[in-house]
């Protein structure tokens, strides 16, 4: 396992070219790129990230989900084709930086019924997913599912039923989303299990605010152990909302309380 940082915890702060040497001059080793609007998907501001990211590894690209990832299970096919092709900007963009993984929420559950799941069309998601899984691994970018409250997979089983008839999906494991939904971040890791592909993590302080991993009280020696129970080892990245920290060095003080953690119960990668 491995430390590292999303670049969306930089959103309003910096522009993910400046993002990039800014994390690799504070020390940071792996990041996850969030790709902020339609402007960054695919080339030639792929290039420009690259040229910037110096000896980064980008681990990841997530993009902001709700632009078009909705309508990649439209049956209209021309909103379904406009979809896919931004879609197919944003694995240029993987590409181009060398990132195994996308980070997928898919589609948003805004109404009540749509959050409950009572009237999800399971045979219909699943030839959807895996659509989407052939896509992206036809690019060489593995699809990663992430639990997140108000989109796909908001509750446990969503995964399961999914991943079943989908061999080649990943699971991104968010604790600060599974603690929105009020499922136990211990439900969606046994639910993932060894198909988790990496982790977004965050801390929780004792006024139930949000903060930066080592800052609150959150159990990251137990999260550790039990992603170590399925055989995990990937990347844990911090992924914070801009107002949870005060100096961007924390980012990095944050990396190394958990690569510490990680040395302590002898999973620190050496890559």
């Amino acid at each position: 396992m491995k430390a590292g940082v999303s670049t969306a915890s930089l959103f309003m702060r910096e522009n993910n070219e400046d993002a990039l040497p800014l994390l690799e001059g504070l020390g940071v080793e792996t990041v996850e790129v969030f790709l902020t609007t339609f402007s960054e998907y695919g080339y030639p501001f792929a290039d420009i990230l690259k040229k910037r990211k110096g000896n980064l590894t980008v681990n990841s690209i997530h993009d902001l989900n709700t632009g078009f990832e909705p309508q990649l299970f439209n049956a209209h096919p021309r909103v379904k084709a406009d979809a896919y092709g931004w879609l197919e900007k944003v694995l240029q963009s993987a590409n181009a930086l060398g990132a195994p993984y996308y980070t997928f929420h898919g589609t948003s559950r805004m109404k009540r019924a749509a959050r409950s799941g009572k009237n999800d069309n399971i045979p219909k998601m699943i030839e959807g997913f895996a659509e989407l899984s052939d896509f992206c691994n036809a690019k060489g970018v593995q699809l990663c599912l992430e639990n997140v409250e108000w989109s796909t997979y908001n509750r446990p089983g969503v995964f399961t039923a999914l991943a079943n008839e989908i061999p080649n999906l990943r699971g991104v494991l968010d604790i600060k989303q599974a603690r929105i939904s009020e499922y136990p971040y211990e439900e969606y890791l046994a639910e993932m299990g060894a198909r988790i592909a990496y982790a977004h993590v965050s801390d929780c302080n004792d006024m139930g605010q949000m903060c930066l991993p080592g800052k609150g009280n959150f159990d990251f020696d137990t999260l550790v152990k039990r992603l170590q129970d399925v055989g995990f080892d990937g990347a844990l990245l911090v992924e914070v909302y801009t107002g949870d920290y005060g100096e961007v060095t924390e980012l990095k003080q944050s990396c190394d309380h958990l690569n510490e953690l990680l040395y302590k119960y002898g999973c620190l990668s050496k890559k």
